[in-house]
């Protein structure tokens, strides 16, 4: 996803209230081995890319920050929102670079709840963790996790240790750590 970016001088309460009157969002962009850069996001662009993001997936959501004829390959890290209103206050960004690894949080699909033994007999699927933290090479992050739940009986868990892995991706959990259980109403 492209976003339009500029860099901003000014590190204040004011220009930053300034910035979102104008529609934009103050940012900060995170660089390992560098020191913070300042930025406006254009609003617009990032709220149109909010809206084409499906739910949960915007940790794992590789954008492309477009400033002063370069483009840098980001991540989201940070996402701030107003107590009240729910508008996007600020924002801090990481830059992917392709020989450091990056930890994320990966969501967690469950699929074949419907053909669960344990769900037939009356129980619910209760997710534990909706993602799961890992640590991977940057141009390596899984966009989910794909969860098999459909041979669970009542009272049955499925772990951490269960998730089929990608190469290079290491679990920031134990193991054992429940992912999803299902149980009585």
């Amino acid at each position: 996803m492209k976003l339009t970016v500029q860099a901003r001088p000014e590190a204040d309460k004011t220009a930053s209230k300034r910035i979102r009157r104008e529609g934009n969002i103050p940012a900060v962009l995170y660089a390992p081995g560098q020191e913070n850069q300042l930025l406006t996001v254009h609003g617009p662009d990032f709220h149109a890319a909010l809206r084409e993001i499906r739910g949960g997936r915007l940790p794992t959501t590789r954008f492309e920050l477009h400033m002063d004829g370069k483009v840098v390959p980001v991540l989201v890290k940070e996402i701030q929102y107003h107590p009240t209103t729910y508008q996007v206050v600020h924002l801090d960004f990481l830059v992917l670079q392709p020989s450091v690894n990056v930890n994320v949080k990966v969501p967690l699909m469950f699929l074949g709840a419907e053909r669960s033994p344990g769900v037939k007999l009356g129980g619910n699927l209760r997710p534990v963790l909706h993602h799961v933290p890992v640590c991977c090479p940057s141009d390596q992050i899984p966009q989910q996790f794909d969860v098999d739940v459909s041979h669970l009986e009542m009272f049955h868990v499925k772990r951490v240790g269960e998730i089929a892995m990608p190469k290079g991706v290491r679990p920031l959990l134990s193991d054992k750590e429940v992912l999803v259980v299902v149980a009585k109403r």
